[in-house]
């Protein structure tokens, strides 16, 4: 008998599927908390095989929520992984495993999880693309700061508990259109910061195994651990964001290139992507030249400029690479 035959199907759905909406921040169920490569041994082999990638991060103690959201690809301490991963109970222990989807089975689940929830993506955003996935294994008390990022998110909680606070991505008292543009563009989160008064406005997720939620592209988030549910040596918490671009990513990306633009040089206060649908089919295709005119350039500066070979064209003090298929 086929030892897989009656394995466990494993899905993620919203609450509520007739009023799921990729504009809006949405409450999910999921049993991918039981899946076999979810599992804490399995997860210390994935962060095996992606040290030499330098795709685990690791941050320095006493970060809190309104830190920057700065980490290392190396312990701040001195240990090596193998001691991390060997105390990772211990009080505030915190590993992040990025871009999962560089080793292929788990690449094949992050597909697993996109492929259940693709017809309710695509009736809204067609095109799914660059499905990456980013694991958080943490030992409470423990945080992730403020923070906002390109990629729609699918956001699961695998093990014990965390609480994730989320603010609506057209809050503007959360984080500024300009500091929004500023990182699309530039990928700088140097003034994407945590206002105390804004907390009042965010959606909080007290989560356990089996929770999610959904967020659209640049919804502000931050995640913290308390230590109240740990019992015995049942201590770590895991998430997991599954993040994915989609046609509608990609023209958002360059309406905000567009209007960047429009910002810095013009001292214009341009309308926010998605608040009217043909001013930003106008705005998207000036904001993919824009976009491409931008990376040309950085390119010919460096090549002139003598920049060291390490450096790619579009990192360091020119800002980093922009989001996949904005331009």
């Amino acid at each position: 008998m086929d030892q897989h035959a009656n394995a466990e199907p494993h899905i993620v759905w919203p609450l509520d599927p007739t009023g799921f909406s990729t504009h809006r921040i949405t409450r999910l169920r999921h049993n991918f908390h039981r899946h076999p490569l979810f599992q804490l041994p399995e997860l210390a082999n994935l962060a095996r095989e992606l040290m030499p990638m330098e795709q685990c991060r690791f941050v320095r103690p006493g970060m809190t929520q309104a830190s920057a959201f700065r980490h290392e690809p190396r312990p701040t301490d001195g240990r090596d992984l193998e001691q991390v991963l060997a105390r990772i109970q211990e009080r505030g222990s915190w590993l992040a495993l990025y871009n999962i989807e560089a080793v292929p089975r788990y690449r094949a689940l992050l597909g697993e999880v996109i492929d259940g929830l693709r017809p309710l993506i695509e009736r809204e955003q067609p095109g799914i693309f660059n499905v990456t996935g980013f694991i958080f294994i943490s030992a409470p008390p423990s945080v992730t700061p403020f923070h906002i990022d390109r990629e729609n998110n699918f956001w699961m909680q695998l093990h014990g508990r965390k609480t994730l606070s989320v603010w609506d991505p057209d809050d503007r008292d959360a984080v500024t259109a300009a500091h929004v543009e500023d990182f699309i563009v530039a990928h700088t989160l140097r003034d994407v910061r945590l206002h105390e008064a804004s907390r009042a406005n965010s959606h909080e997720f007290d989560s356990g195994p089996g929770d999610g939620v959904y967020f659209p592209t640049t919804s502000p988030h931050m995640t913290r651990s308390d230590t109240d549910w740990v019992h015995g040596d049942d201590g770590v918490s895991i998430s997991i964001g599954v993040t994915f671009y989609t046609s509608d990513t990609v023209r958002k990306a360059r309406v905000h290139q567009f209007n960047r633009a429009c910002r810095k040089y013009l001292h214009m206060e341009p309308t926010y992507p998605g608040h009217h649908y043909w001013l930003d089919r106008f705005k998207a295709p000036l904001g993919y030249v824009l976009g491409a005119a931008r990376q040309w350039a950085l390119r010919a500066l460096t090549f002139y400029g003598g920049l060291k070979a390490h450096h790619r064209p579009e990192e360091g003090w020119w800002g980093e690479k922009a989001p996949p298929g904005s331009y």
